[in-house]
């Protein structure tokens, strides 16, 4: 009898340890829990969407034209940084139709997206899609290129595009003593007007730099290659090509090529594209004045955590530009963007 009193004794001893082991592990659990979610105690210390407290973020973003190596840079660029705070990036192409872009704004605002990164096709008609983004709610950050109603975005963060059309002057002064100018040019992105204001500002006051015709080169390599084998039909002459970016002037370039026409001209574009370098380092296109898409992308996106995080941030950002000419390319990545 005694020996089955003690086995039952033990038993009961047994059973109260397993209970209060089960009693510390529920206890630790519950603690584990309540510390990890707790505001800022995630394991992503940056401005993901899980610091906010949030499910993953859904961002839009929308350029002018997927037509151009710069805006798929820096597209590429943005998504990585977004994607690494633990959101989500979607992205548009327009193709250069704002009417189309605005169609694309508001269906990403019904996909939910909860704020817009926007590279306006035409920087005045955007508007209704400004407005639609007003009405939802929907924070805007501007890249690139600056819309004509500010008061609607946020943050604008843009290159020095006017001081991009003075390098470009500048370096033109300083290699010629006179010139007949061509200037392709699209008024409907504001990036390319503060260049081409910069260029033709710079050159006032030089009157043996003559401006033989602005056209509409569109940002585009097939328009403007068009409308300059147009001009050079027609006969006219010009010595010196401005574009509005490295597009234009390639386009430009290539209507020369085409013509079979091999008189020294110079040929300048704004971006610093990967292919422009090439051709600087070729001697074929004269100078860029140099962007940086990638750097504009990081600081898009950190402003955009900052302002949802409910931080203070910089209305109106400018990146600064580099001229690139055959003196200092060799200081450049030729295969890749700055």
């Amino acid at each position: 009898m005694g020996d089955r009193k003690e086995r039952m004794e033990e038993k009961k001893r047994d059973r109260k340890k397993i209970t209060i082991i089960w009693i510390l592990a529920a206890v630790a659990i519950l603690f584990l829990c309540f510390f990890l979610l707790q505001p800022g105690k995630t394991g992503n210390t940056a401005v993901s969407g899980n610091a906010r407290g949030k499910k993953r973020m859904l961002f839009g973003a929308t350029y002018m034209t997927m037509n151009n190596p710069y805006f798929t840079a820096l597209n590429s660029r943005l998504q990585e940084t977004v994607e690494a705070n633990g959101d989500l990036l979607i992205a548009r192409d327009p193709a250069q139709d704002q009417g189309k872009q605005n169609e694309q704004i508001q269906d990403m605002l019904n996909e939910g997206i909860g704020l817009l990164f926007l590279n306006p096709a035409d920087w005045k008609t955007v508007k209704p899609a400004l407005d639609a983004c007003k009405a939802a709610g929907i924070p805007i950050i501007d890249i690139d290129t600056p819309v004509y109603d500010g008061e609607y975005v946020v943050s604008s963060i843009v290159s020095d595009n006017y001081g991009a059309g003075v390098q470009c002057a500048e370096d033109l002064i300083s290699k010629r003593s006179s010139g007949n100018i061509l200037v392709l040019d699209s008024p409907a992105q504001d990036s390319i007007n503060s260049r081409v204001n910069g260029f033709i500002d710079t050159l006032k006051g030089h009157p043996e730099f003559k401006i033989t015709d602005i056209k509409h080169g569109m940002g585009e390599l097939e328009v403007s290659m068009q409308v300059t084998s147009e001009l050079l039909k027609k006969g006219e002459y010009f010595d010196i090509v401005f574009g509005g970016n490295d597009p234009t002037a390639l386009g430009a370039l290539a209507a020369f090529q085409k013509a079979g026409i091999s008189r020294n001209i110079l040929v300048y574009g704004v971006d610093g594209s990967p292919d422009v370098k090439a051709a600087i380092k070729e001697g074929i296109v004269e100078g860029t004045s140099a962007q940086r898409p990638l750097e504009i992308a990081s600081k898009a996106a950190q402003i955009a955590f900052d302002y949802l995080n409910g931080k203070e941030i910089e209305k109106n950002v400018i990146i600064p530009v580099t001229m690139i000419t055959k003196d200092n390319i060799e200081q450049f990545d030729i295969s890749g963007w700055q």
